[in-house]
C-alpha cells in the first residue's frame, strides 16, 4: 500500500483581515513543517508590509517575531515607489518558483486580496489609459459616472454599487480609452501561477467584534511603539502625498495630529476607525472572492487557536 504524499509545487496560503493573527499561524505552520524536516519560506502578501518605511504601522513582523524563519518581500519596496498588484505578483511568482526549485515550501501570508488574486489568476493586459480620458472620467459626478457606465458597460454597472466610485471610474475609463469593456479584458488574463502550484489555502474569518477589539488595541500599541516617529520620518522625505505609503492606515491620521489639526484623543479614534473600516472591507472581499471550497478558520475570544494539522492536512502528509 502506497503512502500518500504532498503533490508537487506546494503553496500554502494564509489570508484574511488585518489583526486576525495570520503571521502567527504562518509561523506555527512553518515550525510544524520544520519538525518534519521540510524547509519553509514565508512570502508577504500585504500591500503595506511591502514598504520599508512602514515597519510599525504595517505590523510587519520583527526579527524576533520571525523566529528564525526566512521571510521574503517584507519591506522590499521603498516608499517612493508605488507597489502595484502586478509588480508584487511578478516578484512573488519569482520567489515562489525559487523556493520550489530549492525544495522549499513557500507560505504566502497577507490580507491584500487583489495581490493574491493577480498572483493566482494573472492580470488583464490593459493598455495605459489615455490621460485625457482619465481626467474627463474623474471629473464626473458620482451619479453621472454610474449613469454613463450603465449605458456603456451595463454588465459591469450591474456588478457595482452606485457609490463604488473608484471601480466605476476604472471601468468607465477602460471602456472609453480602449473601446473594450473591463470584463472582456479580464477574460484575457495571463501570468497567473494557479495552474502550476498545488494550493493549500486557509482563510481566517474571525468573529467580528473580536477582530475590531484587536484592531483598536493594535493601533494604540503602535502609537506607543514608535508609529509617530515613523510618520515623522516619512513626512521628512517630502514624498508625493498620493503615494500608497503616504495613504497607509495611520499615516494621514498621525500626520494630521503632527500638524496640529487634531488632538491626541482624536488621532487614536481616527486611526482605530480606519483600521476597523479596512478590516470590514477585507471581510467582504474574502467572503465573496475566494472559491467556496477554500477552508476557513473562525477564531474568537473563547477559542483563538487554529488546528494547524487539521487545516493543512494535505500539505503535512509525508
Amino acid at each position: 500500500m502506497s503512502i500518500p504524499v504532498s503533490p508537487p509545487a506546494p503553496l500554502a496560503l494564509i489570508a484574511g483581515p488585518t489583526a486576525s493573527g495570520k503571521s502567527a499561524i504562518a509561523i506555527a505552520l512553518a515550525q510544524r513543517l520544520a519538525a518534519d524536516g521540510r524547509k519553509t519560506v514565508i512570502v508577504n502578501a500585504d500591500s503595506a508590509q511591502v514598504y520599508a518605511d512602514l515597519q510599525i504601522l504595517s505590523a510587519r513582523p520583527t526579527e524576533d517575531e520571525m523566529e528564525g524563519i526566512e521571510h521574503r518581500l517584507f519591506g522590499a519596496w521603498d516608499g517612493a515607489e508605488a507597489c502595484s498588484a502586478a509588480a508584487w505578483a511578478a516578484r512573488a511568482a519569482a520567489e515562489i518558483a525559487d523556493c520550489h526549485a530549492a525544495g522549499i515550501v513557500p507560505i504566502l501570508v497577507g490580507g491584500t486580496g487583489m495581490y493574491i488574486k493577480v498572483l493566482l489568476e494573472g492580470i488583464a493586459p490593459i493598455p495605459p489609459i489615455d490621460p485625457a480620458v482619465r481626467n474627463a472620467v474623474r471629473a464626473l459626478s458620482e451619479a453621472d459616472a454610474y449613469s454613463l457606465l450603465s449605458i456603456e458597460d451595463p454588465e459591469r454597472a450591474a456588478m457595482l454599487a452606485p457609490g463604488d466610485t473608484q471601480r466605476i471610474a476604472r471601468a468607465l475609463e477602460v471602456k472609453r480609452s480602449t473601446g473594450v469593456t473591463l470584463g472582456d479584458w479580464q477574460h484575457a488574463k495571463s501570468g497567473g501561477i494557479g495552474d502550476v502550484v498545488t494550493l493549500h489555502p486557509l482563510i481566517i474569518e474571525p468573529e467580528r467584534q473580536w477582530l475590531y477589539d484587536r484592531c483598536d488595541a493594535r493601533f494604540e500599541a503602535m502609537l506607543d511603539s514608535g508609529a509617530v516617529a515613523e510618520v515623522e520620518a516619512l513626512l521628512a522625505r517630502g514624498l508625493d502625498p498620493e503615494l500608497p505609503v503616504m495613504r497607509a492606515i495611520g499615516v494621514p491620521e498621525i500626520a494630521a495630529w503632527l500638524a496640529g489639526e487634531i488632538d491626541a484623543e482624536a488621532v487614536i479614534a481616527a486611526g482605530s476607525q480606519a483600521t476597523r473600516n479596512y478590516a470590514k472591507r477585507q471581510f467582504t472581499w474574502f467572503r465573496r472572492q475566494p472559491p467556496a471550497d477554500w477552508p476557513r478558520a473562525h477564531p474568537t475570544w473563547e477559542s483563538e487557536n487554529i488546528d494547524i494539522v487539521a487545516a493543512f492536512a494535505s500539505l503535512l502528509r509525508k
